[in-house]
């Protein structure tokens, strides 16, 4: 014994091996791996949703031109004794111009972008405008290549959502998408059978040089 107190030692918190600061240190770092790494997968899910339903689009593209060239026209102004094309769009059904292309579609699956909540038919039979992403271009023809042949329903005119049905687009109009598909950008199927991804700005551009100052969809 010198007489002299010995000073305490300050004590260390350890948890499992770990200095409590470390501890902390390694929970923020798991959190930040957690939040980059859930918005990188939520964007790449966009994307591939947006790559899907462009490839979906394409196929339908292409189904109206095979079928139209073996009829002479697109089913949206095809008329004989027993199909009157012009008429589905105004009694609401759609989705005859799809069903009626049914061989070169092959399944109707493809009628439905990755990001849409609808769901699809099990086959062409048991088949509806709720089984159909996708709005149809009633005048679209192949000699106006740029007009809009189909494309995502999402569209927005003047600011307001498009309800299924006929919506008739003037020239004047301001279109859009609605944010949720895609980002705010959307995909169309040109007269042509060509698609293009088109944010806001191109949708209305595309619209202005569609070749005709008004265009008529059919909106499922």
């Amino acid at each position: 014994m010198t007489g002299r107190f010995m000073k305490p030692r300050r004590a260390i918190s350890h948890f499992g091996g770990f200095a409590f600061t470390e501890l902390l240190v390694v929970i923020a770092v798991v959190l930040l791996a957690a939040v980059f790494g859930y918005a990188y997968f939520s964007r790449a899910k966009i994307k591939n949703q947006s790559v899907c339903c462009n490839c979906n689009l394409k196929q339908v593209g292409l189904a109206f031109r095979l079928w139209g060239d073996d009829n002479g026209a697109y089913p949206m102004r095809f008329r004989t004794n027993n199909f009157d094309g012009p008429s589905f769009a105004i009694q609401g059904k759609m989705y005859v111009y799809f069903q009626v292309m049914s061989n070169e579609l092959n399944t109707p699956t493809i009628l439905m972008c990755p990001s849409d909540n609808r769901t699809p038919a099990p086959n062409f039979i048991d088949f509806g405008n709720d089984n159909v992403s996708y709005f149809v271009g009633l005048d679209a023809d192949e000699i106006v290549p740029q007009m809009f042949l189909a494309g995502d329903r999402n569209l927005m005119v003047n600011g307001v959502p498009a309800s299924p049905g006929l919506m008739v687009i003037k020239a004047p109009d301001s279109i859009g998408w609605t944010p949720q598909w895609h980002q705010g950008r959307g995909n169309v199927v040109l007269a042509d059978g060509s698609v293009q991804g088109y944010a806001l700005s191109g949708l209305q551009q595309a619209l202005r040089h569609t070749g005709t100052n008004v265009n008529r969809l059919a909106i499922p």
